[in-house]
């Protein structure tokens, strides 16, 4: 199934309730696209089996557990390393799997190689991260931070 193809008016409608609330239930979303449960139910296994609903998941946001310094990082490569026998670019996208402080990690076009969204407790702990982890990785040559001061949009919902 191609998403963009054969997504429905009603299978929308679910997605945007779905996205507002995950754990809505199938009689309350129903009632409010004007179909039965049970068909509900039919559409939204069809959307989880098609991967159009990869998972559920409960946001936690960073402030309440803690991690109150949110900062975005663009990250420059080396592009060719001697102490690495595989693509520099290999060895950074495996090891950023490993960094709990990366919640977010892109691969981008221009100047910079990546883009990481980095959630810590402090600037204590920015630094160690910084110094102790991403500088010492033998792929990274530069990086370049900015620090959020406000968060005037944040959403994990797509427009369906």
């Amino acid at each position: 199934m191609t998403a963009e193809h054969t997504l429905d008016k009603l299978d929308r409608s679910i997605l945007r309730r779905l996205q507002e609330n995950g754990r809505e239930t199938y009689d309350v979303i129903g009632e409010q696209v004007g179909l039965s449960p049970s068909a509900v139910l039919r559409r939204v296994k069809r959307l989880e089996e098609a991967g159009v609903i990869e998972r559920y998941v409960a946001l936690v946001p960073p402030e309440k557990v803690g991690l109150g310094l949110t900062a975005y990082l663009n990250v420059r490569l080396e592009k060719s390393t001697e102490t690495h026998k595989r693509n520099p670019m290999d060895a950074f996208r495996q090891s950023v799997q490993n960094w709990p402080e990366v919640v977010e990690c892109a691969s981008l076009t221009g100047e910079m190689d990546y883009l990481l969204r980095v959630v810590v407790a402090d600037m204590q702990h920015y630094s160690r991260f910084i110094m102790e982890t991403l500088l010492k990785h033998p792929s990274v040559s530069d990086c370049k931070t900015s620090f959020v001061l406000d968060r005037v949009k944040a959403t994990t919902s797509v427009p369906v």
